[in-house]
Formats: structure tokens, sequence, C-alpha cells
């Protein structure tokens, strides 16, 4: 194959989101993002691994996606990053965000907080665990932005907005909060709260309950609740 298709080989991913964000895939952004991933590989130990970057949407297909959290960008030290936003893999430490999650979680709904810190079991649920950033320089937070991920995370987004109903939208934080004008509030609902790092989890997360209100919200509108348990 000649150098130059490469650029129009799509990445792995689901099939109905590879349709839904086709034209993402083919437009010049992606290509340049391409090329800067293919550089930094090159030159830094980039996170998460290549066959992981699109692994929130191989886990939850798109006609599967009941509920959307969004977070920002990858964990950045080693082992930790795996796809999904807040997540990590079996066997890894707990990073201090997750563990208010969990402290919430457990206040919420009643449930034991996990040994593991991987949420797949969420994802395999219909949740979708979307970082806007995909991917991350080890040990740089922050410093894959503005190199395309967040145009092609919005896409993402809008996508379920406009051909979807009753999702529910967890935005925790500033950051994610400012999504909230890529969705369309007649057809879904959003929950809002501050971040759960430990620098503002007191101001709000805590106590928020959106674990349970989002299944209130799924039951009322006919849909299976989400089983947040992840110890068993």
């Amino acid at each position: 194959m000649r150098p130059e298709n490469n650029n129009k080989i799509k990445p792995q991913i689901e099939k109905k989101w590879g349709e839904i964000l086709e034209s993402e895939f083919s437009s010049p952004y992606f290509h340049e993002l391409k090329q800067f991933l293919i550089h930094e590989k090159q030159h830094q130990t980039v996170f998460p691994p290549g066959k992981l970057i699109f692994n929130a949407f191989n886990l939850t297909p798109f006609d599967e996606v009941k509920v959307v959290v969004l977070g920002q960008d990858p964990y950045h030290n080693v082992g930790q990053a795996h796809g999904l936003c807040f997540s990590v893999l079996d066997g890894v430490p707990h990073p201090k965000s997750l563990i208010n999650i969990f402290k919430e979680l457990r206040q919420d709904v009643n449930v034991s907080i996990p040994q593991s810190g991987n949420l797949e079991k969420w994802a395999k649920q219909g949740v979708l665990l979307l970082n806007a950033i995909l991917t991350v320089r080890a040990h740089q937070a922050g410093s894959h932005r503005q190199k395309g991920w967040e145009k092609f995370t919005d896409a993402a987004i809008q996508a379920i907005s406009t051909h979807k109903q009753n999702v529910v939208f967890l935005l925790w934080g500033n950051y994610a909060q400012a999504k909230e004008s890529l969705i369309d509030k007649s057809k879904h609902l959003i929950l809002k709260t501050v971040h759960p790092s430990p620098l503002s989890a007191s101001r709000g997360f805590f106590g928020c309950k959106h674990f349970s209100k989002t299944n209130h919200y799924l039951i009322q509108t006919g849909q299976k609740p989400i089983d947040w348990d992840l110890t068993t």
C-alpha cells in the first residue's frame, strides 16, 4: 500500500460509531491529528496504548448508549489509562477522583467500594465513559489538548444528542459542563455538579446522588437501570 493511502484507513472502532463519525475520520483536522500522534509516538510515550484509544466506543456501541460520563484527558502515569474516563485497569491504585466517585456511589446506592477501579462493567451496560481528549503524553497532563480530539469528541456528543433519545449526561466540573451546549435538553437528561477531584468534591459532588437519579430516569423512560455495583 502506498503511504498516502494510510490516511484513508479508519481507526478500529465499533461499526455504528464508525458510520456516525465517518465525516470526522476523513476530515483535514483528523488527518493532522493522526500525523501529530505518529510523531508523538516516535519521540514520546503516549497513553493509552493505540489499541485502546477508542476503547470507550468499542465497549459501548452507539446503539447501546444510555448514559454519558464526560472526562477531560487520560490518566498520564504508567499503566493507568485504558480508554475509559476515570477508570484504571485491575491492580492499579485508585486515583483520588475515582476514590471520591466510589464514596458517592456507596452513599447514594449503598454498594461497597470495589477493589478494582476498572469501570468496564459500566461501559458494557451502556455507560459511555468518554474523555474529551483521547490521548496524552506520559506524565504531562493536558499535553494533547487542542490537537483535534476535542472536535472529534464534540462530534460524538452531538451525534448522541441528535440521533438518540433519553440519554443521561453526567457533567462533572466546569470542563464537562462546557459541553452542555452540544446537548438537546428537550430529549435528554443533564445532571451537573462539581468535579470529583479532592479539590472540589466536598462542594457538591458528595451528595449529588447522580447514580440513583440516573437509574430513576432510565426506569421512567422504559430503559434498564445500570447495575453500579462493581464488586459482583
